[in-house]
């Protein structure tokens, strides 16, 4: 009896370790091509003729998040992303445009007190374009990589993607936001903080400065990079 039970669970561990995973297959074959959502590339294509050429190609669907709308900004939709905690989307989306109200509000101001024309035509008053010139303004060019060489691990400066850049900087925006004191709200703070990153000032313009000073001082270990 015992061999008996010893041979058929054997016989299931032989089998289960002979069981080839699933291949992840997509519904789209690979003649059909990308989305293209965005106005902008929609004009160069219709521009160039290029549009024409693939207008009877199989197109992929769009996310459900992603359209060609005049209101619809990526980076704006990627950012609400980063601030949004436990999938509530709409709290914030909500905290998002209070804090774009904000800033228009105190642009507003801005403008309002300025006595020259010089200084009005200076300001911006769009709340993303600003937040567009405070992720630019924030975006790190290097960062420091873990790389072990002869038993010490040494910090190399590497390139950083432009993905990855984006990525950094609006985590920073939004690390800066939150650590600020407790009793203003997130719509004030993301409104002082952006400000000040679009001015090419505040905590996330000096840690990116900061960044860039310890990849120059370890220039000196670049070459392992490639070792």
């Amino acid at each position: 009896m015992l061999r008996r039970i010893a041979c058929t669970v054997w016989q299931r561990h032989a089998a289960a370790q002979c069981i080839v995973p699933a291949a992840r297959m997509s519904q789209y074959g690979p003649h059909f091509i990308e989305p293209i959502v965005s106005r902008e590339k929609i004009d160069e294509l219709q521009k160039t003729g290029d549009l024409s050429k693939i207008s009877h190609v199989p197109v992929k669907a769009a996310l459900s998040n992603q359209n060609s709308s005049l209101f619809y900004d990526p980076l704006v939709s990627q950012f609400t992303n980063y601030v949004m905690k436990q999938g509530n989307k709409q709290l914030a989306r909500e905290l998002v445009e209070k804090g774009f109200e904000n800033i228009k509000r105190l642009q507003l101001e801005r403008y309002h007190l300025s006595e020259s024309e010089e200084e009005k035509a200076k300001l911006e008053l769009n709340p993303r374009k600003l937040l567009h010139q405070a992720v630019e303004n924030c975006r790190p060019l290097l960062q420091l990589t873990p790389i072990k060489r002869g038993g010490v691990r040494y910090q190399v400066p590497v390139p950083i993607t432009e993905k990855r850049s984006y990525f950094l900087a609006m985590k920073w925006l939004l690390e800066a936001i939150r650590e600020k004191e407790r009793t203003v709200h997130f719509p004030e703070k993301m409104a002082w903080e952006i400000l000040d990153a679009a001015a090419n000032q505040g905590k996330v313009v000096k840690r990116k400065h900061e960044l860039h000073r310890q990849c120059e001082a370890n220039r000196a270990y670049a070459h392992y990079r490639w070792s």
